[in-house]
């Protein structure tokens, strides 16, 4: 028998993922305006889905739209990113407090995220490299034991991998010095160090904060 064809998502959904990606690793860099005509040839679809995905992603907080000009992709403000480093900084250093001890699966876990983390940063890929950065923390919110809270660091994943593909655009040296911090952080959980743990991350975030500034980190 022939194999099933496969099918494509909707529409707007194939816009809406290609423009949303494109952002978050600064394909499209904040202050670009994308149109609507550009988007519909570039994703191979007509008009109408691609304002559908820009209001979605307007409403995200990732577009401005302007009527018969087309989308401007916002930049992150400064203030965007300190407000992110404080919830953050609220939701992991409690976290992980609450994952010490850890168990054999989430240090296993850490270790083979480490491992991925070192790969992305070989191959240059800055998304993946984000993406891989942001996975390490959020399995350790996630052994937390707190749904609610795992689900508000969800809400900042957005925010957290476009931030970190600028800040290694602007700082390529923390590519290496964030899989350190992160290699001084799995152990201080492998030692059962609950205190030693939270001070890691007071550090690796308040690096971050330096970098806000302008400074080096």
């Amino acid at each position: 028998m022939p194999a099933a064809p496969v099918r494509q998502p909707p529409a707007a959904e194939r816009v809406y993922a290609h423009v949303k990606q494109a952002v978050l690793d600064r394909r499209y860099e904040g202050g670009t305006l994308l149109t609507e005509g550009e988007l519909a040839d570039a994703v191979g679809v007509s008009r109408t889905p691609v304002r559908e995905a820009l209001l979605k992603l307007e409403m995200e907080g990732l577009l401005r739209l302007y009527p018969k000009k087309g989308a401007l992709v916002l930049a992150v403000s400064a203030q965007e990113i300190a407000d992110v480093v404080e919830t953050r900084l609220l939701v992991e250093e409690f976290a992980v407090r609450r994952a010490v001890p850890a168990p054999p699966r989430l240090i296993r876990r850490l270790a083979e995220l480490l491992d991925e983390h070192r790969k992305c940063a070989e191959s240059g890929d800055l998304a993946e490299v984000a993406a891989t950065d942001r996975r390490f923390h959020a399995e350790i919110v996630r052994h937390a034991g707190n749904e609610i809270l795992s689900r508000l660091y969800d809400q900042l994943r957005d925010r957290q991998l476009r931030m970190g593909v600028a800040v290694m655009h602007s700082h390529p040296d923390r590519v290496a010095k964030n899989i350190a911090e992160h290699a001084e952080l799995l152990d201080a959980i492998r030692a059962g160090d609950a205190e030693r743990a939270a001070a890691c991350v007071r550090r690796h975030l308040g690096r971050v904060r330096v970098l806000v500034r302008g400074e080096q980190g």
